[in-house]
């Protein structure tokens, strides 16, 4: 029996913890009408962008609404 592929939604969140080094506590993916929304907390700015590249990286084009807050 063969594993189901990763969602899209799977797939973003992966690989926003992977290129934050799972830095974005609390991460939740939503996909909303075509847009991708990021929420969560970081501890720097640079994490908060990382987390946008992790989105370029799957969803080149995609609109994206980084609501990640920095504390």
């Amino acid at each position: 029996m063969s594993a189901m592929p990763p969602t899209l939604r799977e797939r973003i969140t992966t690989t926003v913890q992977e290129r934050t080094g799972r830095r974005v506590f609390g991460l939740d993916v939503q996909l909303n009408g075509g847009r991708v929304v990021l929420r969560g907390l970081a501890g720097s700015f640079h994490v908060k962008q990382l987390a946008l590249s992790g989105v370029r990286d799957v969803l080149p084009d995609a609109p994206l609404v980084n609501e990640i807050a920095v504390t």
